[in-house]
């Protein structure tokens, strides 16, 4: 079902299609706490192309593909200069026969289609301007470990209408979770994505909610999630954002609307004191750490699925 494809968006995946990924990436984790991965991929190759640094996303898949048997390559701005040294389609093309997958992180994401659009082995969107399926995989498994559904639940995004809040409302909208995103005045997510996912929500029998206050963005939540406020290449907006986003920290007031047993997730990295407060994201709701370690695990069985084995 997936064998051969590429993850560009998180919505070129169906509600099946996310179980089953969600799925194996359950028996991955176990099968890993009990001892270790089978080799699965032994001789097979990652190749990481990274325009953007990275802590989780370099050390998950790199680490993940060694649990696995097989070798992650980094390729780091200077190593390609993709598109000034060489054109995107050549470096996709030439990969396409080292390489066995591909995984990107870059800025735009006209980049990463580009390497989807001209590779002949599967892509992995590790994190554009537009989107991060890794991520939302990783969150959605870490909502499933904790609520043990999917159906019936409020996930309420607070802050910055970005690239995480995409794929979030996304693949909220497939899973049939119920999605509010509650985001300061023309800082919402984009229009276009809103309506892409409003699509899949009526599919999926979830709600798609944009609001500009975030207490009513967390009432009754039972997953609140936020993001930094300025995101890699907005670091000029920064003391601008900090004023326009000073409502929306959450704090112990704002995960007080929730429901009593809301878990708290954050993408990290996190900027304690702005988005969110030491005493939430070191508290008892928080689950930043259990999202983190999953990504790991989602992304292993993303690459296995993607690879067909």
């Amino acid at each position: 079902m997936l064998k051969g494809r590429d993850l560009v968006s998180i919505a070129d995946l169906n509600r099946d299609e996310i179980h089953q990924i969600l799925n194996r990436a359950a028996v991955l984790k176990k099968e890993w706490k009990a001892g270790g991965n089978r080799p699965v991929l032994a001789g097979k190759t990652l190749a990481m192309i990274f325009e953007k640094p990275s802590l989780r996303t370099r050390y998950t898949f790199e680490a993940g593909m060694t649990h696995l048997g097989g070798h992650g390559i980094y390729l780091g701005p200077s190593d390609i200069r993709l598109g000034v040294r060489e054109s995107i389609p050549d470096v996709a093309r030439n990969l396409s026969r080292w390489a066995d997958i591909i995984m990107a992180r870059t800025f735009a994401h006209s980049t990463v289609t580009g390497l989807a659009d001209n590779a002949s082995v599967p892509v992995i969107n590790g994190l554009c301007d537009l989107e991060h399926p890794c991520q939302a995989l990783a969150d959605l498994l870490t909502v499933w470990e904790h609520k043990g559904r999917f159906d019936g639940l409020k996930f309420t995004y607070v802050g910055d209408g970005n690239n995480v809040c995409h794929s979030l409302m996304l693949i909220c909208a497939t899973l049939g979770v119920d999605f509010w995103a509650a985001c300061p005045p023309g800082y919402e997510p984009l229009p276009a994505v809103q309506e892409q996912a409003r699509a899949l929500a009526q599919q999926g029998g979830a709600g798609i909610h944009v609001v500009h206050d975030p207490a009513v963005g967390a009432k009754d939540a039972d997953v609140i999630y936020t993001d930094v406020w300025a995101s890699m290449g907005q670091e000029e907006e920064t003391e601008k954002r900090k004023k326009v986003f000073a409502a929306y920290q959450v704090n112990a007031a704002l995960v007080a609307h929730a429901r009593p047993d809301v878990i708290v997730e954050h993408c990290l990295p996190a900027h304690r004191g702005d988005e969110i407060t030491d005493e939430v994201i070191d508290g008892p709701h928080a689950v930043v750490l259990d999202e983190a370690e999953n990504r790991l695990h989602a992304q292993k069985a993303l690459i296995v699925e993607l690879l067909g084995v």
